[in-house]
């Protein structure tokens, strides 16, 4: 909790950061009991990794750089042998039903035809708006359809300039960017120019500050004529493709070896965390959320 309202630059909802702090290990106890691989130590405790504004190892990973796509697999995998979920795949969600001010049904369609699904709750999990961005993380369909849906309702939106931009997502023309995870800052990779130069060591927390401070100082950087690059030679050094198996693959397509080559890397929008309010109109009670901030 400390450690989340001394990186919020006065934006935090205590309360509300409070209760995600406390949740968050039962939490990470039920992804593990759905299926999750996270990282253990040979005694079978967590293997927890250093992120920025953290101030102690606290972050599960799973096989080091596969975090994200290791719990999707988990969870789908729960979600098709769930007896009480009926899977619909294939549609697209077009429009909320609202009558009298409150919600009634969805409208989805798909290539042979529409389908209306009669009910007063409905959960929008349809990613946030990296796409609108030209450097993103996010996939090409992640551009607001879910806001789109909630406000022709009648939701009340609120927040939506939060939008964090990860500090270092691979320099090349893919899109999305590959994401360098800051767990390879925790574990001692740094920042540099293409002159060598470490430019964060005046920042408090330098690499490790928090992720807008990180991102800014690289636009910052960028903004001078320079590149940047994470350089990961040391540490991890001659462990990070055992460590990021993920990461090593799609650098040595590029014709980088992390263990003996800087990375090129650049801020790029990542999350959406606005839309975080309740707001009420009528009969009908919203909440569409985004990641949290820490």
């Amino acid at each position: 909790m400390q450690d989340t309202i001394a990186a919020d630059a006065g934006l935090c909802d205590e309360a509300v950061a409070d209760r995600i702090v406390r949740a968050a290990p039962a939490a990470v106890d039920r992804l593990a009991n759905l299926g999750v691989g996270f990282d253990r130590r040979a005694d079978g405790s967590w293997r927890l990794g250093l992120e920025a504004a953290h101030s102690r190892r606290r972050i599960v990973h799973a096989t080091g750089d596969g975090t994200g796509r290791e719990i999707m697999r988990a969870l789908i995998a729960a979600v098709r042998c769930c007896p009480s979920i009926i899977l619909l795949e294939g549609f697209e969600a077009r429009r909320l039903i609202v009558e009298n001010d409150a919600v009634k049904g969805l409208l989805a369609a798909r290539a042979d035809g529409p389908l209306v699904l009669a009910t007063n709750r409905v959960v929008i999990a349809t990613g946030g708006i990296g796409a609108l961005f030209d450097d993103s993380t996010n996939p090409a369909g992640c551009f607001g359809q879910g806001l789109a849906l909630a406000t022709r309702a009648g939701a009340a939106l609120s927040d939506l300039e939060f939008v964090q931009f990860h500090p270092t997502a691979f320099d090349g023309p893919l899109r999305p960017m590959p994401l360098l995870t800051e767990a390879l800052r925790g574990d001692g990779a740094i920042l540099i120019d293409e002159t060598g130069e470490r430019f964060m060591t005046e920042e408090p927390g330098a690499e490790l500050a928090p992720r807008d401070v990180v991102a800014r100082a690289l636009w910052r950087r960028r903004a001078q004529g320079h590149r940047v690059f994470l350089d990961a030679r040391t540490n991890p050094g001659k462990d990070f493709a055992a460590r990021y198996p993920v990461i090593s693959a799609f650098c040595r397509m590029a014709g980088i070896d992390p263990a003996v080559d800087p990375i090129p890397v650049r801020p790029a929008a990542h999350y959406h965390m606005g839309v975080s309010r309740l707001k009420a109109r009528g009969a009908a009670r919203w909440k569409a959320c985004g990641p949290v901030a820490r």
